[in-house]
């Protein structure tokens, strides 16, 4: 592996400000100025730690993590951070509640278990095909990005910077959803897929793309 590849790695691609769509239709007073700021705070983060573990010889966060691990860090940050940026959302203080934000001062202590007001936050390596557990009636964003996998080194992939390739948000409804069960012994994770009609709606709907 060149150590060069690695360094310029530790270093994610900048969030490209005309990247965002000026017209696209957030709730709750969300905006893409405030979408922006919160990739902006992820970015720095992550090119801070990871050129802290580069100097310790170290593999970044993406290379070090199970894939699914590392979009939850994603997804979770931008949890934490757009209600920094909005204060018109908080997150939903409620354990495993949904969704992920609230519009502020709605429910008792920002916390509900279960309501279709607010955003469900997804983040994900694939340009469609966003998975959750459940249908549901909700507003979705989902944040599509591109990074190294761990899997990455013995397949002779080569380091490459994390890049934010698109945001994409909609209302969608269970029949946006296609529902995967599982038999009685499997013990495969029961998930729900967006279906055509939701990825529609999504792609109808975007936020900020910065394709290659």
């Amino acid at each position: 592996m060149s150590k060069d590849l690695e360094a310029i790695a530790c270093h994610p691609h900048p969030v490209a400000p005309d990247g965002f769509n000026a017209n696209a239709n957030l709730p709750y007073g969300c905006s893409p100025h405030h979408i922006m700021a919160a990739m902006n705070e992820f970015t720095d983060f992550l090119g801070f730690i990871n050129q802290q573990l580069y100097t310790k010889g170290l593999s970044r966060l993406e290379s070090m993590l199970m894939p699914a691990n590392f979009s939850s860090l994603v997804g979770e940050f931008m949890i934490d951070n757009i209600p920094k940026q909005c204060p018109s959302l908080v997150k939903n203080q409620y354990h495993n509640g949904h969704p992920d934000l609230i519009p502020a001062d709605c429910f008792a202590n920002n916390a509900v278990q279960y309501t279709d007001e607010g955003i469900e936050i997804k983040a994900s390596r694939y340009l469609r095909g966003w998975q959750g557990h459940n249908p549901e009636d909700t507003w979705l964003m989902v944040f599509v990005f591109d990074s190294n996998r761990p899997s990455d080194a013995v397949k002779g992939i080569a380091p490459k910077p994390f890049r934010f390739l698109q945001v994409l948000g909609a209302r969608l409804t269970k029949a946006d959803w296609s529902f995967s069960g599982r038999s009685e012994t499997s013990r495969r994770t029961i998930t729900a897929t967006v279906n055509n009609s939701g990825y529609q709606k999504m792609t109808a709907n975007v936020i900020y793309q910065n394709l290659p």
